[in-house]
């Protein structure tokens, strides 16, 4: 007997493979492979309970648990989720399908250009006297639940603020900034931590949060070193660092106007 195969058949078989793939991904960046091999042990011997060997009984309780186990995974992984949403919402192809309809990106990027301008300058002034700093500039994704843990400022962004708010005895200096929309919204603002163990033993817990936020949310994570002065971002659960100033106004440039 032979089983016909046709190219609509190879389609499936290549978009179920990329779904599995970017699950593997996603499970694997959240610690929780274990996770994931588990729920594919599982699947695969439902299918082989309910479709090869037909066990009526087993294969219906089996039915059973994986409705159940759905609803489960939703909750457990909702995090996960919301990442991969705001991820897919904020993709670059899919940005530019809606940009397309806007009218205003030249006056977007002149506006983002001067709110470039005095984040850099204070990041370059703090860094040459060694001030810790941690700023977060919110892209698509909201950081709502990050201003939340924070005290709100809404101000206009300005290089005097940024610094006087990070100033060693400022009672604000130890938590993180965050900008959105072109504002100062919020500062003493906590971030979550990463617990990635590649990260170098000589970067501490600020470098750790931006870290942390990167791999929750797309925006950019600014780091100012107490220790060295040294500039670094974290974007997208990636450093760079040891940045110019050139360089910096150039990552914030290209990553904002996307």
């Amino acid at each position: 007997m032979f089983v016909s195969f046709g190219i609509k058949d190879a389609i499936d078989i290549f978009f179920v493979a990329l779904m599995l793939y970017y699950l593997y991904r996603v499970m694997k960046d959240s610690r929780s492979l274990n996770v994931f091999i588990g729920i594919m042990v599982f699947v695969l011997a439902w299918i082989f309970v309910s479709q090869i060997l037909e066990m009526r009984l087993l294969g219906s309780i089996m039915d059973k648990l994986v409705s159940v186990g759905v609803i489960g995974l939703i909750v457990l992984f909702q995090e996960d989720i919301r990442k991969f949403l705001y991820n897919l919402g904020a993709h670059q192809r899919i940005r530019l399908l809606v940009d397309f309809f806007a009218n205003d990106r030249t006056r977007d990027k002149e506006a983002d250009k001067e709110a470039i301008v005095p984040i850099v300058l204070a990041c370059m002034s703090m860094g040459k006297h060694k001030v810790g700093a941690l700023i977060v500039i919110e892209r698509n994704a909201p950081l709502d639940d990050v201003v939340a843990t924070g005290d709100v400022i809404d101000a206009n962004i300005n290089q005097r603020l940024i610094e006087n708010i990070f100033f060693k005895n400022s009672p604000l200096h130890d938590g993180a900034m965050v900008i959105s929309k072109r504002r100062i919204k919020a500062a003493g603002c906590i971030l979550p931590v990463s617990h990635n163990l590649d990260i170098p033993k000589e970067l501490g817990l600020r470098h750790r949060a931006a870290l942390g936020i990167s791999q929750e949310s797309d925006c950019i994570a600014i780091i100012v070193s107490e220790e060295t002065g040294g500039i670094s971002i974290a974007m997208n659960g990636q450093f760079q660092l040891r940045l110019s100033a050139e360089k910096l106004e150039s990552i914030l440039t290209a990553a904002l106007n996307k």
